[in-house]
């Protein structure tokens, strides 16, 4: 038999820094999801403020034109379909009414309980009003129908203050974040290999992985981006040939939603299916319309993501489905988007040290 000696104390360390870790991101998210992004967006913008600056263009003037010009598109994006988004939110009151009617109607014939219970229900009924102290029946009465208010998505945002200034707080936060690590170039970079230690091979490993890190987060962040692309244009296009209203806002919707693992694809799907039986009122449409959803997203979520992201961070999927997952409970959605490029510096970082190595073998592929 072979003699493996437990250090319980060191496993027990271990498994309490761990808890500890856990805690702290998750009390201090605030802090650390506007930190995350900064630096993921930073990542994603650097390499065309440093080709700018190779032109001899200012750092300063290079990332305040760039973060402008994304800020003004994605303003001018969500104006032009806010209209189209007001008229699909007051549409799904009105599709989950009709379903539940088709249901009803379906179940109907096919339900002899249903039937039992309804019966029931009216002798009940009849017993209660012909009971000696039942009121009698009123005269006159008027049915009074009560209109829903228009929902209208520029008033909801205005009329969630708190809210509404917490996102903007937020959102300025990352600008500046993003903005002063993109004027800074790569100083960070060289204070970390400075304190990193007198040794050049210490030094040279921190170079290493340094770079890993940047190249796997941009590639990621490549892939993710040409995909949420396809994913948009095919499913506009695939509901614009099915004939569903909102097409446009359909495809920017699947494009953004694409970026957040496992959820976005299914809440695409589900409400596409449920406002396409609204439109056509047949469960037929709904289901091509359904269909056609998880189809680009099975092909492109389910193919092609996976082998793009694996031949970029070179990771273990198991070990990436595991720690989408802790980082969704940790952060909610915010975790779901920024676990995967989190787990990549986790792994570049322990395939280059000792003692953490074991670490880096479980998450690698």
């Amino acid at each position: 038999m072979l003699q493996v000696p437990v250090q319980v104390r060191s496993a027990t360390l271990i498994v309490l820094a761990v808890l500890l870790v856990a805690a702290t991101l998750k009390w201090a998210s605030a802090f650390f999801i506007p930190l995350m992004l900064g630096l993921l967006l930073s990542y994603a913008l650097s390499p065309i403020v440093d080709a700018l600056q190779r032109l001899r263009v200012p750092r300063a003037l290079s990332a305040g034109v760039l973060i402008l010009g994304l800020l003004a598109g994605a303003g001018a994006s969500i104006y032009s379909f806010a209209d189209d988004a007001n008229a699909l939110i007051d549409s799904l009151p009105e599709a989950a009414e009709r379903v539940r009617d088709a249901v009803r109607k379906r179940t109907a014939n096919g339900a002899p309980l249903d039937t039992v219970q309804k019966a029931a229900q009216r002798l009940e009924q009849a017993a209660a009003a012909a009971g000696p102290g039942a009121p009698p029946p009123p005269r006159g009465v008027q049915r009074v129908v009560i209109e829903k208010p228009h929902f209208d998505l520029r008033e909801h945002l205005w009329s969630g203050t708190l809210g509404l200034a917490s996102l903007i707080g937020q959102t300025l936060v990352v600008i500046f974040l993003t903005f002063f690590l993109l004027l800074s170039g790569d100083t960070f970079r060289r204070k970390l290999v400075k304190i990193a230690g007198p040794e050049l091979s210490t030094k040279k490993i921190t170079v290493q992985a340094l770079d890993e890190i940047t190249g796997q987060i941009q590639r990621y962040l490549l892939v993710q981006v040409a995909t949420s692309i396809l994913v948009g244009v095919a499913t506009g296009l695939s509901f614009w040939a099915l004939g569903l209203k909102h097409a446009g806002v359909w495809g920017l919707g699947a494009g953004l939603l694409n970026l957040i693992p496992y959820i976005g694809s299914a809440v695409i799907t589900g409400a596409a299916a449920l406002v396409a039986f609204l439109q056509f009122g047949e469960f037929d449409m709904a289901f091509y319309v359904a269909a056609a959803s998880l189809a680009i997203h099975i092909v492109v979520g389910n193919l092609l993501v996976p082998w793009l992201t694996g031949r970029a961070s070179r990771m273990n999927p198991v070990a990436v489905f595991i720690g989408v997952l802790a980082w969704g409970w940790l952060w909610g959605v915010w975790g779901l988007l920024l676990g995967i490029p989190i787990l990549m510096v986790v792994k570049a970082v322990c395939d280059r040290v000792d003692q953490l190595k074991p670490v880096g073998e479980l998450l690698g592929d």
